[in-house]
């Protein structure tokens, strides 16, 4: 049974207004417990991050995305020159825990793993907001109420903290650039899209939750207000719309449903109840922000059914073979 495996980490920035938290998750990186053979880079279309990150990290791999801009262009590209048998990802804005590779890559042991994700715990730039339900801790990125207290099987990892075969982006294709973030755009769920694709090959396979594998993930200001939560919650439902356009509604939604049915209706009763038991308003707006955001998803999703149809291209990836992703070198 193989217990050691090579890794390449692959970690993804676009803006320079993002600097100083990328210098922290790449020494992050560089402080593990079982260190990657290697650190790559990726720098989605802007040349002035990329000679600049360049020149700080000579001792990693920096590359410019050579696809379509997003996320998923330029996590394709950090495959194309990955050479470990696993491809860690870490956003730009999270903090790695000192054992975070070496947790992450424990349950590879077992050949039925697919992929593994950690625990992302929201680093709040300020104050958590009093109103903001850990129901909806996906909205910034970070692992949500309602998902496994210990190792179990899960559909798909949260994009911040993942580690997948090379094997998967070998047969099944990369990231879909239709679907990933662009900039700002809060249109994600192309890990999701993934894994469901691999989980389809391979039925007999599995992904797994590692809550053991740490990390913490910046959350600015401008991501802990009303209009980020709402635009998050449609963008959300827009994306999963997508993602059903390419594998089916009952994949896509299978854990979208038991959380609808089950997380969020306890959600709502648990916060009422602390608000009568603490005499405090911010349970009654926790429970109303609960319902307001699975209506807004709900919304996004609807609507984006509609369009989906006429909106969205239906070409397979091929991001993951090498002979069509070249990657920039100046």
């Amino acid at each position: 049974m193989k217990t050691t495996y090579t890794v390449s980490v692959i970690i993804c920035a676009y803006t320079q207004e993002r600097w100083d938290v990328l210098i922290a998750a790449i020494d992050s990186v560089k402080r593990q417990v079982v260190q990657p053979q290697e650190i790559i880079v990726v720098i989605d279309h802007n040349p002035p991050l990329l000679k600049q990150a360049r020149t700080q990290y000579s001792d990693c791999t920096v590359v410019g995305n050579a696809g379509p801009r997003g996320l998923s262009g330029a996590r394709n590209t950090g495959i194309a020159v990955a050479r470990g048998e696993l491809i860690a990802f870490l956003d730009d804005d999270a903090l790695a825990a000192p054992t975070w590779l070496q947790k992450l890559c424990e349950p590879f042991a077992d050949t039925a793993v697919l992929g593994v994700g950690g625990v992302v715990h929201p680093r709040w730039q300020q104050d958590e907001p009093a109103w903001f339900p850990e129901e909806f801790y996906w909205v910034v990125g970070c692992t949500y109420r309602g998902m496994p207290q210990k190792s179990a099987v899960i559909r798909n990892p949260i994009g911040a903290n993942m580690c997948l075969r090379r094997e998967v982006f070998e047969v099944v294709g990369g990231f879909r650039s239709e679907i990933g973030r662009v900039g700002t755009r809060p249109i994600g769920c192309e890990e999701t899209e993934l894994c469901i694709r691999a989980n389809n090959h391979w039925p007999e396979r599995v992904f797994l939750y590692q809550p053991l594998a740490s990390v913490e993930h910046c959350v600015p200001s401008t991501r802990a207000n009303w209009h980020y939560f709402w635009s998050r919650c449609y963008a959300e439902g827009l994306s999963k719309a997508v993602v059903t356009h390419y594998v089916g509604a009952k994949d896509s939604l299978a854990s979208e449903s038991t959380y609808t049915r089950e997380t969020l209706p306890r959600g709502v009763v648990r916060n009422l109840a602390q608000a009568v038991s603490r005499g405090t308003f911010a349970g009654i707006t926790r429970a109303g922000a609960i319902t307001a955001g699975l209506v807004v998803t709900a919304t996004g999703y609807c609507i984006g059914r509609i369009f989906s149809d006429t909106s969205v291209s239906t070409a397979n990836p091929a991001v993951a073979q090498r002979s069509q992703v070249e990657v920039q070198s100046v």
